[in-house]
C-alpha cells in the first residue's frame, strides 16, 4: 500500500507530465496504480491553474496509448480474427462490431467509471477498424472526460471522486441509456438514408 501511495506522490510531484505517463500507460493496457480520473482531479484541486494543461496532456496520453494498443492488436490478432470469425455468433459479432463499434467504444472512454474498454479497442485493431476513425472516436469521448474532472476538480477539489465512488451503479445506467440512445439515432439515419436513397427500379 505504501508503494503505491508512493508512486501516485512522485505522479503528483511530476505535475502534468506525470498525469501525461499515467495516461499512456493505462490506456496501452498497462496496470496503473492511480486512476488517471482521480489524478486529474487531485491535480485540479492542487494546482488548479495547471489543470486544463493537464487534462490536455491526459488527451494526449490515452490516444497515443490506444493507438499502441490497437496497433498491438491489428497486427497480431487481425490474422487469427479471420479464421475464428467466419461462422456463427463469431461472424455476427464481426458484422456487427464493424457497424456499430465505435459506439461500443465511445460510451466506456467517455463515463468515468470502469468500463471494459480494452477489450473494444483491442477489438477495433484485431478486426481492422479504419485508425483515423477510432482515434477520433477516443478524442471525442477523451475531451469532455478529461476537461470535465479538470474543471471539477479545479472547482470543488476532491469532492468528484467521492461521488463517482458512490453512483458508480448511476452512472452505468448513465452509460447504457447513453448508449441505446445514440444507437437509435445510427439506426434511425440508416433508416431514412435507405428511405432517401432513389431506387434503382
Amino acid at each position: 500500500m505504501r508503494f503505491i501511495r508512493s508512486i501516485g506522490n512522485t505522479l503528483l510531484l511530476w505535475g502534468p507530465w506525470g498525469v501525461l505517463l499515467l495516461a499512456v500507460l493505462d490506456s496501452a493496457g498497462i496496470p496503473a496504480v492511480e486512476g488517471v480520473d482521480a489524478l486529474l482531479v487531485v491535480m485540479g484541486s492542487r494546482n488548479p491553474r495547471a489543470a486544463y494543461f493537464s487534462a490536455g496532456l491526459a488527451v494526449v496520453g490515452s490516444v497515443v496509448g490506444s493507438l499502441f494498443l490497437y496497433y498491438v492488436a491489428r497486427k497480431g490478432g487481425e490474422a487469427y480474427l479471420d479464421r475464428k470469425t467466419q461462422t456463427g455468433r463469431a461472424k455476427k459479432f464481426r458484422a456487427w462490431f464493424h457497424h456499430y463499434g465505435a459506439l461500443t467504444i465511445f460510451i466506456p472512454a467517455l463515463v468515468p467509471i470502469p468500463l471494459p474498454l480494452k477489450i473494444f479497442v483491442l477489438s477495433a485493431g484485431a478486426l481492422g477498424m479504419n485508425r483515423w476513425h477510432f482515434a477520433l472516436v477516443i478524442l471525442a469521448a477523451r475531451i469532455p472526460r478529461y476537461f470535465g474532472l479538470a474543471f471539477l476538480g479545479a472547482q470543488l477539489g476532491d469532492k468528484p471522486l467521492h461521488y463517482l465512488k458512490t453512483h458508480v451503479f448511476q452512472l452505468l445506467g448513465l452509460s447504457v441509456a447513453l448508449f441505446l440512445f445514440l444507437l437509435f439515432l445510427v439506426k434511425l439515419k440508416e433508416r431514412l438514408h435507405q428511405r432517401a436513397a432513389p431506387s434503382m427500379f
